[in-house]
């Protein structure tokens, strides 16, 4: 355009650039379901193994949104490949993704949970998951939750303990009153501070809420 400001310049590329990307999103996401699902799931690969973190966590976050967009096992799975991801933008955008599809799905996403659980995965996604349980608060997440409490790492069993609080369900008592005598130690952070409990001083504080909550 004539007469465009540098300033303008840069606005209008950006706009035409968003155009492009809804253009090739919807053309993509149009594509056999079959060949995009495999096709998203070995970018997601792709992406992970990309030793350029910037263009990992690009991608990435971006793959989150698409694979949210495509239903289906593969899809479930791998957004719980991308939540494993030690970058917390990275986290956020495959939680929302994950949390979108377990509200019209939540089958899907409890499958994928399980599978999480049956090959024994740890890191940042298992720490991750019982809060999306939580939040959800399908009549499914208990059981699950109950698989998250007796894990071997003991980050996860903490994120299950706070999650426990927020979905208050008086199934989650006797395995939390079970791990009341853990002594296995984690680390929080809290209004910018660490702290250092045990999980059965969490697992304490949980019955209480939990039992404050029965009362009312």
């Amino acid at each position: 355009m004539p007469n465009e400001s540098p300033a303008e310049k840069h606005l209008n590329a950006i706009f035409e650039a968003d155009r492009a990307l809804r253009v090739a999103e919807r053309e993509l996401l149009g594509q056999d379901p079959d060949v995009l699902t495999a096709l998203l799931a070995k970018a997601v690969e792709k992406a992970k193994a990309d030793p350029v973190a910037d263009e990992s966590m690009m991608q990435l976050e971006r793959l989150a949104d698409l694979c949210a967009q495509v239903p289906g096992p593969k899809m479930a799975d791998a957004l719980v490949s991308i939540l494993d991801d030690d970058e917390p933008s990275v986290r956020v955008a495959a939680g929302e993704a994950l949390l979108d599809v377990a509200y019209d799905y939540y089958a899907e996403v409890a499958r994928a949970i399980d599978r999480a659980l049956d090959r024994g995965q740890t890191g940042p996604a298992m720490v991750e998951l019982p809060f999306l349980l939580a939040e959800v608060g399908e009549p499914g997440a208990v059981p699950q939750l109950k698989r998250f409490l007796k894990s071997e790492d003991p980050d996860v069993v903490a994120a299950a303990i706070e999650a426990s609080t927020e979905l208050l369900d008086p199934e989650l008592l006797a395995p939390l009153k079970a791990l009341t005598s853990d002594t296995r130690t984690v680390t929080m952070e809290e209004f910018e501070e660490e702290t250092t409990a045990t999980l059965g001083e969490l697992a304490e504080e949980a019955i209480a809420a939990l039992e404050s909550f029965q009362e009312l």
